[in-house]
Formats: structure tokens, C-alpha cells, sequence
């Protein structure tokens, strides 16, 4: 009698109370089972539920379908940026080597020689050097003592600096030219790879391991809770930004350098560099976390070959340094650029910091200022580098390197002395290095139907995504600026609380952090009447598409 009044009176709960009624008896016949089924039993501690909480967002990365959402996803923590460790190409501190191989996991091995993957391609390397080494040379003497050229420098890098990247540019331009021609109906890669001058190469990842700077652990200390943790390692954002002078891609990578497995031999030793990275001289700045290769995703060029770098930093470096630490610099800026080049790359592929590589991604690079040049091959095994896999990963990433060679001896009334055919062979070898197809997916993490959103048919989401990543990528300041704080301030407020009767209208004053902020705590914009959809909708405020992470 009851129910049939509810019905009367709520007809739309009679569906429920149906759906209800089924649910309890499609319950009671699955409810015993042969073998007794028990619950997981979890670890309830504060760590252990931080390390779920995290474990759970890695998830939701890797199941979104385009990669710009993917990196869209990265930076939904933070509405102002990550305050992220800045390794810039041209900027080495002193004794920085150790600090760059703990940061990227790189075992460096110097060698005299190549490895034995180029031997296959040494005979035809011996008869391309032949025929183009009279143009190498004549190149060369123009460059330097056949053209003069106004330079005008800027305040940003010491002049000197700029001249050497400058003529280094157009001499590395002239070598690219003439090795490419006389390689197009040789190898069918060349005709088919792209060349990029000045590409823009930024990376995102976040590296483990590192000590805790002195404010968190400040912070720590003001809650119970966290006091015994106040010293636990936490994950660093880092940030590369470099610009090479030119690169070379193709659509098919590079064949790997050692197997896969080897990646996990323990020969393969990465020194230990846990202190912050303010005593080495590196900087840390707020900006979203990007990872641009040279190019948008979708772009059918997505494996690079070869990049050309300078190495006009060196002049800068103080002469105390010494010859040795000016040779580790060169070292530390093949393994960034190389490491940095790759892991975009691998982003684009559908990997992340929080998603690592299932398969190995291999470049080459050259630092040269057009007399001396040092031979890089870096290959990529892993980019998940964070706290929770710090000891569960064994992979290691393996650089390649050279000392500088010299090209040629020196140039005499206008013609190059001692031209160095070996090192042109040794230069012309990473040209003939042909890619192949891999036999795996390489895109395992990315959507069948949707893997750039530029395949994505729902107008508004495309539009509203583009726009939403090409902001992030950007670097843009944001529509609400972040508060600032005065040193006044910091002084008698926060480090001296002598002003306590002063009116609180500082977030800080309220124990509320601004950067922790999400990307999506903000109002979406607004619809005037008129343009909302006809003939009346409630809807104020625009739809947003951010991922669900």
C-alpha cells in the first residue's frame, strides 16, 4: 500500500525502486563464490596513501588518447607553473657533469672510435670523402676568410659567443649541403629525412632523489604529521631549453647502438648527485612543464637523425676552469641537448615522465665551431625517473662521446692546410646511419582512432584544446598574476612576526599556498545573453575539456 502511494506521489522514483530491487537480488546470486574471496588489505599510512593517490594520476595519464592532452595533463597541478630546475644548452657551471648524468641517468663512455654498428658503412664513407673533401675545404675558406659580415649582437650573450655560433651556423649549413647532395642518390633516407635550422627543443621530466630544499623542509616542520618526514626526498621538476643550428629528421628511427636488455647492466655506471642544484650555479623558475621537439604533434618527420650544436659557451667559461672541466662542458651539452631532443620526442609518442619507454630511441649530435668537432651517439632506454621508481627502474640511458677533433689544421691565404679525412669519414658515417621500421608499436599509450587532437571530430573540444595547449606551451603570463610579496614583508611578517596586529590580506597571512592552485580553478568565460543558444539557455559560462586527471 505504502509503495503503491510513493508511486502515486514520486512516479519517477518507481524506476529506481525497480533498478534497486534487481541490483539486491543480482547480489544475493553472485554473493558465495567456491573459494573465499577477501578484500586487499592496504596500507593505510600517510605515505603509502600519497604513493596510491600518485600511482592512480600515472594511470590516468597513460589511458588519455592525444598527446597534447597528455601534456595538457602534466601541468594540471599547478595554475602557475612547476618551479622547475632550468638546464639550458649553452649554460654549463662548473664541475656540472656529475649533477647532468644523475638528472638524465647517463652513463657516458668515451671513445676513440665509433661503435661497431657503423663498421657496415665505412667503405662507402671512404668514397664519399673523396669526392666532396676539395668542396668541404673551399666552403670552408670562404666562410672564414672569403665573406665579411656586419654581426649585430644583442645584451642576452657575450659577444664573442655570438660571432663564433654565428659563423659556426653558416659553416655547418655549407657541410650539410654538400655531404646531402652527394648522399641523395646514394642512401634513400637523406632525400626523404627534413632539415630544421634553429628548432626550438624543450623537455619536462621530474628526477628523484634530490635533497629537500630548505624551505619545504621549513614548511614540514609546522605540521605533526610531517615532521618525521621533514627530510624525505621529493620529486624536482626539470626544464631543458636549447636550440640547435640545425637537425636532421626522418619518419623511421634509428637502429639501437647495444640491445634493450643491456640497458639494465650494472657496468653502466650513473654518478650520485643528491644536492640541490643551487650549489652547482643551476637556477630554478616558474613556467609549465613543455616538451617540443622542433616541431607540432603530427608531424610525419617524428625520429631525429643528427643535430648540429655550437660551442661558443666555452669562450665565456672562465680560463681557471681548465681544459679538463671545458671538456666536460662539452659533455654535459651533448648529454642535455641529446637527452632533452629524445625525450620530447618520446612524448609525442605517447610516453611521459610518469609512462616509460618500451622500446629504445637513439640520436646523434656534433658540437662544432667549424674547426674542432666532438661526435656524440646518446641512446634513450628510460625517462621515468621519479621517487617511486627510483629503485624499482634499472635502466639506464647510454651517451657516446669524443674529444674534440680537429677538422683541418689551419687556413693559409685563403685555402684550408690539413684537411683531417677521418674525422670527415667519421662525420659522413653519421649521415649514412640509415633508420629502420621497428617490428613493435611504438605508440602503445596513445588512441587507436584519436592520437593528435587534430583528429578529434567534436569542433568546439579540437578548437578549445588547441588553444588551451599552444597557451601552456607558450609560457604565457596568466589572467590572475600571482600575488607578490614584498621584502617588507618577508621580513617582519614572515620570517619576524612583528606586525601581528596589522590586518591580514595576504594569502600567506591565511596558511594558503597560491601555487597550489589547479590549472582548472578558474571561472571559464563568460556567454553574453545575446550568443547564447537560441531561444533561452541558462548556460553563463562556456564549456571546458580538460583532462580528467
Amino acid at each position: 500500500m505504502y509503495l503503491m502511494r510513493v508511486h502515486r506521489t514520486f512516479p519517477k522514483s518507481r524506476n529506481l525502486i525497480h533498478k534497486r530491487y534487481a541490483q539486491v537480488l543480482q547480489s544475493d546470486e553472485s554473493e558465495y563464490t567456491d573459494t573465499p574471496e577477501y578484500p586487499p588489505i592496504l596500507d593505510l599510512s600517510l605515505h603509502a596513501r600519497k604513493k596510491r593517490e600518485r600511482e592512480t594520476v600515472h594511470k590516468k595519464i597513460q589511458e588519455i588518447n592525444t598527446v597534447e592532452e597528455k601534456q595538457i595533463a602534466l601541468n594540471m597541478p599547478r595554475y602557475y607553473g612547476w618551479r622547475c630546475v632550468i638546464l639550458n644548452e649553452d649554460k654549463v657551471p662548473y664541475n656540472a657533469l656529475p649533477l647532468v648524468q644523475h638528472y638524465t641517468r647517463t652513463c657516458l663512455k668515451n671513445l676513440e672510435k665509433f661503435p661497431d654498428i657503423y663498421l657496415q658503412t665505412s667503405s662507402i664513407a671512404d668514397v664519399v670523402v673523396q669526392e666532396i673533401k676539395s668542396s668541404i675545404e673551399e666552403s670552408i675558406a670562404i666562410e672564414n676568410e672569403g665573406v665579411e659580415y656586419n654581426i649585430v649582437t644583442n645584451v642576452d650573450k657575450p659577444e664573442k659567443q655570438q660571432i663564433e655560433n654565428f659563423k659556426t651556423r653558416n659553416i655547418v649549413k655549407q657541410i650539410n649541403r654538400i655531404i646531402s647532395n652527394n648522399l641523395t642518390d646514394k642512401v634513400s633516407h637523406i632525400l626523404s629525412s627534413q632539415v630544421d635550422y634553429d628548432p626550438r627543443h624543450e623537455a619536462f621530466w621530474f628526477i628523484g632523489g634530490v635533497d629537500v630544499p630548505n624551505n619545504v623542509v621549513n614548511w614540514r616542520r609546522k605540521y605533526k604529521w610531517l615532521r618525521d618526514r621533514a627530510y624525505e626526498p621529493l620529486d624536482r621538476p626539470v626544464q631543458y631549453l636549447g636550440s640547435p643550428l640545425l637537425t636532421i629528421r626522418n619518419h623511421l628511427p634509428l637502429k639501437p647502438i647495444v640491445p634493450y636488455s643491456e640497458a639494465e647492466n650494472p657496468e653502466f655506471n650513473v654518478p650520485i648527485f643528491t644536492y640541490v642544484p643551487e650549489t652547482v650555479g643551476y637556477y630554478s623558475n616558474f613556467r609549465h612543464g613543455t616538451n617540443i621537439p622542433g616541431y607540432w604533434p603530427g608531424d610525419f618527420d617524428e625520429y631525429g637523425l643528427l643535430s648540429y650544436h655550437g660551442r661558443g659557451h666555452i669562450l665565456d667559461r672562465s680560463e681557471s676552469y681548465g681544459q679538463e672541466d671545458n671538456l666536460e662542458a662539452l659533455h654535459c651539452q651533448a648529454i642535455k641537448s641529446s637527452f632533452g631532443w629524445l625525450l620530447a620526442q618520446a612524448n609525442y609518442q605517447g610516453f611521459t615522465t610518469f609512462n616509460d619507454l618500451t622500446y629504445p630511441l637513439v640520436t646523434q649530435t656534433v658540437i662544432t665551431n667549424g674547426h674542432l668537432i666532438s661526435f656524440y651517439v646518446y641512446q634513450l632506454n628510460t625517462i621515468a625517473m621519479h621517487n617511486d621508481v627510483l629503485e624499482s627502474n634499472p635502466k639506464h640511458n647510454i651517451c657516446f662521446g669524443t674529444k674534440p677533433l680537429a677538422l683541418y689544421d689551419s687556413i693559409e691565404d685563403g685555402k684550408v692546410k690539413g684537411l683531417n679525412e677521418d674525422v670527415l669519414k667519421m662525420l659522413v658515417q653519421f649521415y649514412l646511419n640509415a633508420p629502420e621500421e621497428r617490428e613493435h608499436d611504438m605508440k602503445p599509450f596513445l588512441g587507436k582512432e584519436e592520437q593528435v587532437i587534430a583528429d578529434i571530430e567534436d569542433d568546439n573540444r579540437r578548437c578549445w584544446l588547441e588553444s588551451r595547449y599552444k597557451n601552456i606551451v607558450a609560457n604565457l603570463p596568466r589572467h590572475k598574476l600571482l600575488p607578490e610579496i614584498y621584502l617588507w614583508e618577508k621580513i617582519y611578517k614572515i620570517k619576524f612576526n612583528t606586525r601581528f596586529f596589522e590586518a591580514k590580506r595576504k594569502p600567506f597571512e591565511y596558511d594558503i599556498n597560491p601555487f597550489k592552485r589547479r590549472l582548472d580553478e578558474h571561472l571559464p568565460p563568460y556567454i553574453p545573453k545575446v550568443l547564447r543558444p537560441y531561444p533561452r539557455s541558462r548556460k553563463k559560462f562556456e564549456t571546458t575539456y580538460y583532462p580528467k586527471v
